[in-house]
């Protein structure tokens, strides 16, 4: 298994992956065809020097994904931030340590272009991603608010 940036050519096994439970049924569209706004995002983050869109990759097949981004501040004395966003693992291969594998490579990420803070949010109602996410150490030290627009 190898960890990588994400190709144009791995987006519909990218988006077949956030749509893979009942929450990302409802909100993604993982038609045959990949929709154009998949498309139009994934130009944007890879365009972004600041953005890791990352694919697991186990013999040539996308198993997990995330993005990655790296977020300057002010606060805890000019600290970078990696912000984990996105994070799937296909549902039929977790539990063998695929996860855990894949965010620490994305924290080496993180750590090689200096930050100080690891930080990701997960829906309340992904009781198994919060004891996944609190077994490798990340606490829930903040309330996460969103808006829809």
């Amino acid at each position: 298994m190898r960890f990588r940036r994400a190709l144009r050519a791995d987006l519909p096994a990218i988006v077949a992956l956030l749509a893979d439970d009942d929450l990302g049924r409802a909100r993604e569209s993982a038609a045959q065809a990949v929709d154009p706004v998949y498309v139009a995002a994934f130009e944007v983050i890879a365009a972004d020097a600041n953005q890791i869109l990352a694919v697991a990759d186990l013999g040539g097949e996308v198993i997990g994904c995330m993005q990655i981004t790296f977020i300057p501040g002010l606060s805890r004395r000019g600290a970078w931030r990696g912000q984990l966003e996105s994070v799937r693992v296909a549902s039929h291969l977790r539990g063998r340590g695929i996860g855990e594998q894949f965010l620490d490579w994305a924290i080496g990420q993180c750590r090689e272009r200096g930050c100080g803070l690891v930080q990701l949010t997960t829906d309340r109602q992904r009781l198994d991603a919060l004891r996944f996410y609190e077994r490798l150490g990340f606490v829930p030290s903040h309330n996460g608010m969103k808006r829809q627009l």
